[in-house]
Formats: C-alpha cells, structure tokens, sequence
C-alpha cells in the first residue's frame, strides 16, 4: 500500500478514531489532549485568537484548542481523516470499528458531550490540504500546533523554512515528533536530521533549529511526550514525542 494512501484506510482510521476519542491505555494520557494542553501553558496570556492545528488527524487537538480560541483550523492531508473530523463537529458524535484480533472488532460510540467538547465544536473549521503547500488563507494565528507531523512529510524543510509566513509577531510554533524518519514517508535527501553531517551525529533539534533561526526562538527546553496508539487489543505502540516550543520574533 502506497504511503499516501495509508491512512485512508479504514483500520488505520479506526486506530486514530480511538487514539484521539478512545480509552486511554497502559497509564498514559490522552496525547491530542496532552498537546493542547502543553501549547496552552506555553501560550501564557498571549492573545486567544486564531490557532492552526496543522496534521491535525482526527481532530482532538483542534477541539481541545477550541476550548480557548475564538477560531481553530485543522488541516490533514487524508480526505478520510477530515471527513470523520467534520462528521464529529457535525454530530458531535463518531462510530467506528475498533479492531480487536484478526476479524474481529467491537463497536464504538464517542462524543464530544462526554469529553466537555461539545460547545468548542462550533468554533472549529476543519480542511484538507498539504502542509508542505498551504493555501494563502490560512495565515494571521496566534499559535501553530504540528503534532507528530514532521517526520510525515515529503519535504519537511519547506513547511519549517516557510511557516513563519502564517504566525503573527511573538506567537508561537508547537511542533511535537517521535523523529520516525522514513524513506517512504520523507525522501533521505529530506530528512531533517537523524545523520552524520560532517562525520559528527547531526540530530532533528539541530536541523530544526537552524532552519527555524532566522524567524523563531527555543521558549523552553524541549521535553517528551508519552503517546500509546492501539493497534489491537494485544498489539500497542508506546512511543515518545519531543516537546519544542518557538517563538517567532523579529530579526
């Protein structure tokens, strides 16, 4: 199966689906939840007008940010996945099929009610698009969340040499990424770090610093994220996210 293609499959959905709307498994929070809360912290009085929630998946970051934003846009490049966001808003409601082995799956109702989401519902748009190719509209935010996205992209260097153009002065850009890279998602020639460079180990912090340098500062010192995603209901993956926060600022 392409890459591209991945996720709009239905298994793969019902795994987001749950990953962002499910149980919270193997004693870790819930990680779309997490996210928004830790870009909330790091926003600290800084004005709640607009936010883009960028790779946004099935949504739950968007909705959570909803909380506190007068506006939230979340992008994904899978049609699927934008789709069940809508349906979410819509409905405030989601059904799917959770895989539980081989054949089997059990079904499941999720709400907004029940995570205190259902008023944010109105204050998010929800979008297909490229995040390597953004439509000029989405600029003018206070705040831009990339959750596990980097490492997804085809070209990652031109989303983080040209995100800038979107944030206003002293807003913030949360990007969160387990560094996964992979040659089918990100052509090796387009990895942001995970090499040698010039014999010493050249990690993603540094490539995304430099890229970052000339509009954005480091506000915190990066930090990690636990996120468990359920494959089935034998098979889990426990993985970590590195935390890093930046502020865009004058030169």
């Amino acid at each position: 199966m392409q890459q591209s293609a991945f996720y709009e499959n239905d298994t793969p959905l019902a795994q987001y689906l749950e990953f962002h709307f499910g149980e919270r498994w193997h004693g870790e929070a819930n990680f779309p939840k997490a996210l928004a809360d830790a870009a909330m912290d790091a926003m600290d009085g800084r004005p709640l007008e607009r936010a883009l929630d960028i790779g946004c998946a099935c949504g739950r970051t968007s909705f959570e940010l909803a909380r506190y934003f007068r506006h939230v846009d979340g992008i994904d490049f899978s049609n699927a996945f934008v789709g069940k966001c809508r349906e979410m808003a819509r409905d405030k409601l989601v059904r799917y099929a959770r895989p539980e082995e081989g054949e089997l799956v059990s079904h499941q109702e999720r709400t907004l009610a029940s995570l205190g989401l259902e008023e944010a519902a109105g204050r998010v748009a929800f979008h297909q698009g490229d995040a390597c190719n953004l439509e000029p509209r989405f600029t003018g935010y206070g705040l831009v969340l990339a959750g596990n996205l980097i490492d997804r992209l085809y070209q990652p260097s031109r989303f983080l040499t040209t995100i800038h153009e979107r944030i206003n002065e002293l807003g913030l850009l949360v990007i969160a990424s387990p560094y996964t890279w992979l040659e089918e998602y990100t052509p090796r020639d387009q990895w942001v770090g995970g090499f040698k460079k010039n014999g010493e180990d050249f990690f993603t912090f540094d490539g995304m610093a430099e890229m970052l340098a000339p509009h954005f500062r480091l506000l915190v010192e990066p930090r990690s994220l636990p996120f468990v995603i359920r494959e089935t209901r034998n098979k889990f993956q426990h993985s970590f996210s590195e935390l890093t926060v930046w502020e865009k600022v004058s030169r």
